[in-house]
């Protein structure tokens, strides 16, 4: 059996879509066979200390829950007591080449649907409260054992004044113990509970963004703004003398309407505002700006393998490419060399000519110089 039938229960990419992406939850025993993890716990509080690693510390204390954001030092972990906490640290896949290749797996879900990977540890009785997420995610078990109790929960009222959303009520419906190796998937809006039953419990969170609908409007009116061009002025050589100078007229509301009609949009616009949303980096994350010529860049090409840097995130959409939330100009004549990039993150131009190297270090020089690329 295939690493994705294993991954996904001996279900094809195509029926587990079919048939559970979104609609069910689904348990796979041993989706990857001997996974012990990424990294230890050790090495997961080293990143949590880290200035531009989003991390949190959540502790149930008695009936009440208490928050802690990163960056931590030392101290703050050995402060913390034996059971009921839980350290997550957010992008893992940024920071950790085994991670970004651990999300490769999941290739058969769009880029354009991938949020990032959350690792959490916990120790015996180490939980974020039952809660729900807005969106798809596979919780692959790493060391230790953890207990995910689950509910479809019509009632999705959460207990007031707590600094996380925990669930008012939560009735379990199905339960199991997930090992190493073993993987939960959830589709957006089922009610779940996680506890560690081990000291050393460490959890992958492979999440997929679903934006809400209110989100993406303000966001592409943002994107319209800096995008269109209104020409005109408001105009009123018919004015009649006001009755009320404090109100608007029905004439001005018709005239203003008139030319608020001019603001349209199709497909292209669309696509294009995806591209830049969808690869727009998080508030957190900073490239290093990297010094080079053109042709270096091309020599580099010829020997090497150009990655994208672990914090980028590239699509595209008929041709067109978009790199960390810019569009990218690309000659029809590299497009497939590009499409590689975008899809495999990796791309092997040894064998172009050293024509088609220029051409794309020439391409690349800017995303590279900023950044975006390394090899």
């Amino acid at each position: 059996m295939n690493a994705t039938l294993t991954l996904l229960n001996g279900l094809t990419p195509e029926t587990f879509l079919a048939e559970y992406w979104q609609k069910k939850p689904l348990l796979i025993r041993q989706a990857i066979p001997g996974f012990a993890g990424l990294l230890t716990p050790e090495e997961l509080a080293g990143l949590a200390c880290e200035e531009m690693v989003e991390a949190r510390i959540i502790q149930q204390q008695q009936d009440h829950w208490h928050v802690e954001n990163g960056p931590f030092v030392d101290d703050d972990f050995t402060a913390l007591p034996e059971r009921n906490w839980t350290l997550l640290v957010q992008s893992v896949n940024h920071h950790l080449p085994e991670a970004a290749a651990l999300l490769s797996q999941f290739n058969f879900i769009p880029h354009a649907r991938l949020d990032d990977l959350m690792v959490s540890y916990a120790p015996i009785g180490g939980s974020v409260g039952a809660h729900l997420d807005s969106y798809d995610v596979f919780l692959l078990q790493g060391s230790g054992t953890r207990r995910w109790k689950i509910s479809k929960q019509s009632d999705t009222s959460f207990i007031e004044g707590e600094p996380i959303k925990v669930l008012q009520q939560f009735e379990a419906e199905e339960e199991w113990v997930l090992k190493a190796g073993d993987m939960l998937y959830l589709p957006p809006s089922m009610a779940h509970h996680g506890i560690s039953e081990s000291q050393d419990c460490m959890t992958y969170s492979i999440g997929f963004r679903a934006p809400k609908a209110q989100e993406l409007s303000s966001a592409f009116l943002d994107y319209l703004q800096d995008q269109l061009t209104v020409n005109g002025m408001y105009a009123d050589a018919d004015l009649n003398c006001a009755k009320h100078p404090a109100e608007i007229s029905n004439a001005m509301v018709e005239k203003v309407s008139h030319m608020l009609a001019a603001i349209a949009w199709d497909q292209s616009k669309i696509s294009d505002f995806l591209g830049c949303y969808l690869t727009e980096p998080k508030s957190n994350v900073i490239f290093e700006p990297q010094e080079t010529t053109i042709a270096e860049l091309a020599e580099h090409l010829s020997q090497h393998t150009l990655m994208l840097d672990l914090q980028s995130q590239m699509l595209s959409h008929q041709q067109q490419f978009y790199l960390n939330g810019e569009h990218l100009v690309v000659n029809t004549s590299l497009t497939p060399y590009i499409q590689t990039l975008a899809d495999e993150r990796a791309l092997n131009a040894a064998a172009l000519d050293a024509p088609q190297q220029v051409a794309l270090a020439e391409t690349l020089y800017a995303a590279y110089s900023a950044g975006y690329l390394t090899f």
